[in-house]
């Protein structure tokens, strides 16, 4: 059965807010290699246009570089994705499937396709993948920073009880970022 996974990047306080935190070569190598092992990604409109069109036209931009935010942004183009909306009817993206009803039942249909693993990330869907008890591990970049202000993960999360994890992996990045993997208990 493959995994769904739960990836996001936070600061110190909490804040998910993308427009807060500092990404750099060594948190976009790290989520490269989280993308080299999944072969879908599952989005809920916002966080899917914020990702759509930014990556697609950021690898046109800088064609040929060799850098890890460059080859981030190759593999996000070319893995499939699928896009739960009760809004958005049409992408033209030819790799992403936009699904409209069903969330529990698509997401059990898409554990058990054979593949490799699915990523999911933003908070909205996240929540409500976490609510029915769907995530089996949880990632979570911390970035060297308090901003004292935005959205925060702890909050935002709809919780029935309490969540608990097993920490299975802690990876330093530098400068100063810690990613977080945790598996459910």
């Amino acid at each position: 059965m493959r995994k769904l996974i739960f990836a996001i990047n936070i600061t110190l306080d909490g804040c998910y807010d993308h427009t807060k935190s500092i990404a750099n070569d060594e948190v976009h190598h790290y989520f490269m290699q989280l993308l080299k092992d999944a072969d879908l990604l599952v989005y809920g409109r916002k966080t899917y246009e914020l990702m759509v069109p930014f990556w697609p036209d950021y690898a046109l931009a800088h064609d040929g570089e060799q850098t890890a935010t460059y080859e981030f942004a190759k593999i996000f183009n070319a893995i499939d994705k699928v896009v739960f909306s009760q809004t958005l009817i049409h992408t033209d993206e030819k790799n992403t499937r936009i699904l409209h009803n069903n969330l529990e039942a698509e997401i059990l249909k898409m554990k058990e396709q054979p593949g490799r693993n699915i990523l999911v990330s933003g908070i909205a869907l996240s929540s409500q993948l976490i609510a029915l008890n769907l995530i089996d591990e949880y990632l979570f970049v911390v970035h060297p920073i308090i901003v004292g202000e935005g959205k925060k993960l702890i909050g935002e999360l709809k919780l029935q009880d309490k969540l608990l994890l097993n920490l299975v992996k802690t990876t330093l990045l530098k400068p100063g970022y810690v990613a977080l993997h945790y598996s459910r208990q």
